[in-house]
């Protein structure tokens, strides 16, 4: 027994159609989406309907559209250019589908490849640049999916770029007219800052950028950086721009921090090149080492990212490594990640400001916890304000004496979240008198961050990802109640 036909190969072409009549047979929410879609490429719409859908009527009424307010008949076809039919009865579309075969029109049948001559596909458009998808009809929701993917990994940088190498076309084509000059060129321009530098809105640099690409005659590879935060862990919290900038890398500095499941995201062939500080480490000698390595790579010509885990400036070093990519000339840009504190608070129902509780909130790095205190410990200690401590599960001790020397009530809740975000986070509570003692039972292990302030209390009765809160030492620890 055979199965269906298969799907025709489709010729894909696009049309110009400024000021060229386009029928639309159909009134209802269809033919209106399919309407706007004819507006916007100028066409001149008419519509075949008894009755119109209320923005067709408001559009008909302000003379945008034409209206024939009658049922389908063949003549109707004279002049037009394209035909859409997108009524709901079967009949009508097939009789539209006949007339126009007759006259030799293209006619698209909405959901009935069989009758259309004509497809119109899924659309991703970045100002003049079009990406056009279609499945022949054997699986629109295929093409629509594709379509969701690609308008992700396009963003609107690309409608800048399409405009500018527009405009620069003709000075393109004259400097490489032969075709294989000019591809050549292309894909040396493509690789280097140019759409870095729209993204980041330099449009005088790309301008710059472009002018230089043109001049050169012994071009040579120009490598930049992108420094990226990867978030908490969890890779469903990577930014959509720092996911488009791993499958552009060619090599990959990562910490220690950074999950397997964001680095599994990222381009497959880049090279992958470990650089995190162990505890205890040299972390002097090992940011020297990333230092050597981005300078190196960036001048081999190589895109490089440096994913960090959480966000690159909140205790990130990523100010540092800025000064020395401007030092040496090195193009570089930003892409932020969701920080740890606002990432493992919200993992563990814990909001870091609340009217009743909390009207400010502080981010502090506990590796300069000593006898000299870095921080202003008078001030933390006042009440209303939420502290979250990063890297702070060494020295939860010297926190919290330093905390209760200057005030803060013993009574105060604290959160302890280990590995936020992922499946095997856990989440501890207490009052902040028995801190050190409650983290040691229950062996709480970096990467940990802390959260003192009322609004660690609200952990047992908001938490929702993950196991409940555990409370006191783990012989007597309980569940929070949900």
């Amino acid at each position: 027994m055979s199965g269906p036909p298969p799907p025709p190969v489709l010729f894909p072409l696009f049309l110009d159609l400024r000021d060229r009549l386009v029928l639309v047979v159909g009134g209802g929410a269809v033919a209106a989406r399919k309407i706007a879609a004819l507006r916007e490429a100028g066409a001149a719409v008419a519509v075949v309907a008894p009755r119109l859908d209320p923005a067709l009527a408001a559009l008909a009424g302000q003379g945008a559209i034409a209206h024939v307010a009658d049922r389908f008949a063949p003549e109707q076809l004279d002049d037009a250019w394209l035909v859409i039919a997108a009524t709901d009865d079967g009949a009508v579309n097939q009789a539209v589908a006949a007339a126009a075969a007759a006259r030799r029109l293209w006619v698209n049948v909405v959901d009935d490849a069989a009758l259309a001559s004509a497809q119109l596909p899924a659309r991703v458009q970045r100002g003049p640049l079009q990406l056009a998808i279609s499945s022949g009809g054997a699986a629109p929701m295929l093409a629509r999916h594709l379509r969701e993917w690609l308008e992700v990994q396009l963003d609107d940088a690309w409608t800048a770029l399409a405009q500018l190498l527009a405009g620069w076309r003709p000075r393109i084509r004259a400097r490489f007219p032969q075709p294989a000059a000019r591809r050549a060129f292309f894909e040396r321009l493509l690789a280097g800052p140019l759409l870095a530098l729209l993204r980041g809105g330099d449009t005088a640099g790309a301008q710059q950028a472009l002018e230089q690409a043109l001049a050169d005659d012994a071009p040579s590879a120009r490598g930049r950086v992108s420094l990226v935060g990867a978030g908490p862990g969890d890779p469903g919290l990577l930014t959509l721009r720092a996911l488009r900038v791993l499958n552009q890398a060619d090599v990959i500095l990562h910490d220690r921090l950074v999950s397997a499941e964001v680095l599994a995201l990222a381009r497959r062939d880049a090279e992958r090149i470990a650089v995190g500080k162990e505890i205890g480490g040299d972390h002097h000698a090992t940011q020297q080492r990333i230092h050597a390595l981005m300078l190196e790579l960036a001048r081999a010509g190589k895109h490089v990212v440096r994913l960090k885990g959480g966000d690159p400036f909140v205790f990130g070093r990523g100010g540092e490594e800025l000064e020395l990519l401007r030092a040496h000339a090195i193009d570089y840009e930003v892409v932020p990640g969701i920080t740890a504190a606002l990432a493992c608070a919200a993992y563990a129902g814990i909001p870091l400001t609340h009217r009743a509780h909390a009207q400010s909130l502080h981010l502090l790095t506990a590796h300069a916890c000593s006898g000299d205190p870095d921080h202003d410990w008078g001030a933390l200690a006042q009440p209303g304000q939420t502290l979250v401590f990063y890297m702070g599960v060494a020295g939860l001790a010297r926190l919290r004496d330093a905390l209760l020397a200057h005030g803060r009530p013993p009574s105060t809740p604290f959160a302890l979240v280990e590995r936020g975000s992922l499946p095997q986070q856990r989440v501890l509570t207490g009052r902040l008198d028995t801190l050190a003692e409650l983290a040691q039972a229950h062996a709480i292990q970096a990467p940990a961050l802390l959260v003192v302030g009322e609004v660690a209390a609200l952990a047992g009765r908001l938490h929702w990802f993950g196991a409940p809160p555990l409370v006191g030492p783990p012989d007597t620890a309980l569940a929070t109640a949900a």
